[in-house]
């Protein structure tokens, strides 16, 4: 006979309140669909299954809308759960490790007298980024069909593909034989189980004979690599024909030709100083460049992705799956979200911006190479 628990013996077992179970059940992220022959609520097996994954997720610091979407993944089931949960947990201990192994050396190094850099104390964190943003990719970046279909026609008749800096596998065309690169566990964990395998290696130094795959694509990751001119380079020596979508902020005016950086957030030109331009990049592999419009009800919620959505960046969870959220810091998010939301309230962002709705896409500068 199946064993079902009360919610006080869950709440027991779990070191959860019961008012915390009582408001899981009333949101309906892990409700308990038994009941005891006295007729109390009582957590079936399937119950304490979802609810162990909706645990472990929170304690991994994902917030309850991303966790919903995570767990009711069609495309998982209760063993993909297991290995993500897995790699999740199995990335923390290392990142937290390779902390303390960065303190404890910066100790020793102060009892001897010497003084860190700025830098070198920052560093451990640097490799973080995808960490941090990476449990909020599949509740809202998904693959845009329109801007697939243009990736997709790009890699011609290519059969092998190799997609590097791959994440969740967004993108990655169903008809061809594709081979995954992505350094963050993080990411690893959220491809689905079906994904193409996945090769724990960064583009700079890509484990592969030269001449190994028909095509190397690159989408919405090269602003993330250390050396994007070495990593292009190297998708050029693995494979004959190279795909990169990217973004150009190369024009000096680019800033202005989006709302969101123009009137909110003008930190972004920041992130951007000292990044190889476009054309720079497109010349590392001889590659032609081509426009990418975003259609206004892109389902790819990139940064660029709701300009006629501007409600949108409100929601937390849209901004937590994109890094320049993350990277300018908590203060200039909120005074951007806090303007937008006024200006919204006030009706002043649709003065501004009025001609946004005669729009079915826009040219925010993202760009295709195609060499």
């Amino acid at each position: 006979m199946e064993q079902r628990l009360t919610v006080g013996r869950v709440a027991e077992l779990t070191g959860v309140s019961v008012r915390t179970l009582h408001h899981y059940d009333e949101i309906g992220l892990v409700q308990a669909s038994a009941r005891t022959a006295a007729g109390y609520r009582a957590y079936s097996a399937s119950d304490v299954e979802r609810l162990r994954e909706v645990l472990v997720y929170r304690r991994l610091g994902v917030g309850l809308r991303e966790i919903a979407d995570l767990v009711d993944d069609p495309g998982t089931d209760a063993v993909a759960h297991l290995h993500r949960l897995h790699g999740l947990l199995l990335e923390q201990r290392d990142r937290s490790a390779a902390m303390v192994a960065a303190i404890e050396t910066e100790l020793k190094e102060r009892a001897m007298g010497i003084r860190t850099t700025p830098e070198q104390q920052l560093k451990v964190f640097g490799a973080q980024l995808y960490e941090a943003i990476g449990s909020a990719y599949p509740a809202t970046r998904r693959t845009e069909p329109r801007i697939a279909a243009k990736i997709w026609d790009a890699l011609g008749d290519a059969e092998t593909v190799l997609n590097v800096g791959a994440g969740a596998g967004s993108y990655e065309p169903p008809d061809r034989d594709v081979t995954a690169v992505e350094p963050s566990a993080v990411m690893r964990a959220l491809r689905p189980a079906d994904a193409a395998r996945c090769v724990d290696a960064g583009a700079e130094s890509l484990p592969f004979e030269d001449q190994s795959f028909d095509a190397a694509m690159a989408l919405s990751t090269v602003h993330h690599w250390q050396d994007p001119i070495a990593g292009l380079r190297e998708m050029r020596r693995v494979a004959r024909r190279v795909v990169v979508f990217t973004h150009d902020a190369s024009d000096p005016g680019w800033r202005h030709r989006f709302w969101l950086t123009r009137d909110y957030l003008p930190e972004v030109a920041g992130l951007v100083a000292g990044r190889p331009s476009v054309d720079q990049l497109a010349r590392a592999i001889d590659a032609r460049m081509e426009p990418v419009l975003i259609p206004w009800d892109c389902a790819d919620g990139f940064f660029e992705a709701y300009w006629r959505r501007p409600e949108a960046y409100l929601d937390d969870r849209v901004r937590r799956a994109v890094s320049v959220w993350t990277r300018v810091g908590p203060a200039a998010e909120q005074r951007a979200v806090e303007s937008l939301r006024d200006d919204l309230t006030s009706g002043r962002w649709a003065e501004r911006n009025s001609e946004l709705v005669a729009l079915d896409a826009a040219e925010l500068g993202l760009r295709l190479l195609v060499a």
